[in-house]
């Protein structure tokens, strides 16, 4: 089956641009981009009120993990075209997350919560990874 997005044509920026907006309209209070040293967009950082206080997020678009993704399925492309799919991906996936928001199945940071950022940085799925978590079982 393909990849979904794998045809896109929408420029990764403007993408971006998109999930700027879909985050401040269900209430980021911050957002923030952060970039790789050639000048592209890693991945959109944001902060929304919960009921322990404002909590930060960190969404990361893999392009090279999407790259190899699109090579398995003999898709040729190039970075940009990788990058463009990544993002592309990214945004459904935060539009379906709000699709349970707004049917109010959901809280926004219990469907972010493995994206929450600690003060280090690291990310609560990082810190299970590492059995930095105290949960039995």
């Amino acid at each position: 089956m393909p990849l979904k997005n794998d045809t896109t044509k929408v420029p990764a920026l403007q993408t971006v641009g998109e999930i700027q907006g879909i985050l401040a309209v269900h209430g980021a209070r911050k957002i923030m981009l952060d970039y790789t040293e050639d000048g592209r967009v890693d991945s959109v950082s944001f902060a929304v009120e919960t009921p322990v206080g404002l909590k930060g997020f960190v969404l990361p678009a893999r392009v090279d993990a999407v790259a190899a993704a699109l090579a398995k399925q003999h898709v040729k492309c190039d970075y940009e075209h990788a990058e463009r799919v990544a993002w592309h991906i990214v945004k459904d996936w935060i539009d379906a997350q709000m699709a349970f928001i707004e049917s109010e199945q959901a809280a926004m940071d219990e469907v972010f919560l493995p994206y929450m950022r600690d003060n280090a940085g690291t990310t609560l799925y990082q810190a299970f990874l590492k059995n930095q978590l105290l949960l039995e079982g």
